[in-house]
Parts: C-alpha cells; sequence; structure tokens
C-alpha cells in the first residue's frame, strides 16, 4: 500500500512532535481509538498502518496550504507553554522541509493541543 500525502504529512510530523523534550506521547482522538478497535476486529485491509500518528491531524487547504493538528500528552514537571511551543515549532519545520524534499512546498500552519500531562511512573 502507498502512502498517501497526508499519511507523509503525519509522519513527519508525529517523528518532530515525539522528538521534543517533554513529549510523552501523542494523543488520539476518539474516532482514532474506534477505528482502531473496529480494524482490529475487521483486520481491515484498508486499515490505517499508521497508528502511531493517530495524534496528527493533517489537511491540505488548497488555499491556504497544509493545517497540522497536534494532540500530545506532557510529562509532569514540564512548563506545558513551553513544551507546546516546541512542538509547533519542529512539527512546523518538519513538514514544511518534508513537503520542499518532495516537491510540493506549501505553507504549513500547526496547531497543538495538550490533552494532559503525566505524572512519573
Amino acid at each position: 500500500m502507498t502512502s498517501t500525502p497526508s499519511t507523509d504529512v503525519r509522519e513527519a510530523a508525529a517523528r518532530a512532535a515525539l522528538d521534543v523534550p517533554g513529549v510523552a506521547a501523542l494523543q488520539p482522538v476518539l474516532a482514532d481509538r474506534l477505528a482502531a478497535v473496529a480494524s482490529r476486529v475487521r483486520h481491515d485491509v484498508d486499515a490505517d498502518p499508521h497508528p502511531a500518528v493517530a495524534g496528527i491531524r493533517a489537511e491540505r487547504v488548497p488555499e491556504s496550504g497544509w493545517h497540522v493538528e497536534v494532540r500530545c500528552m506532557v510529562h509532569d514537571g514540564r512548563r506545558v507553554v513551553d513544551v507546546a511551543r516546541q512542538v509547533c515549532e519542529h512539527v512546523q519545520a518538519a513538514v514544511t522541509a518534508h513537503l520542499v524534499r518532495h516537491g510540493s512546498p506549501a505553507p504549513v500552519t500547526v496547531q497543538v493541543t495538550v490533552t494532559r500531562t503525566l505524572l512519573p511512573a
């Protein structure tokens, strides 16, 4: 199965977000969780083979470029605003570089939502 441009952008965004110090994990939305459960039950060949990007949404908006949404969890003890700012910067840079490498440069906007903080184990 070949990747769609949206999946490639989501993968680049996920890698960048997870590389930011303080990010514990990406947080899938309810629809992603339900889809994952359904795909395990049905063993659907069209299921998303990239569960690691479930906390990332990417959409190509023809008049304004790419809009990327990142939902992440942050380790306790980190300033959420600092981590979110870094995630935004890293994801924007990574997705922009990915698009340039593949000959389709476009503006990239990033929205970061921190869904929770995780206490140390």
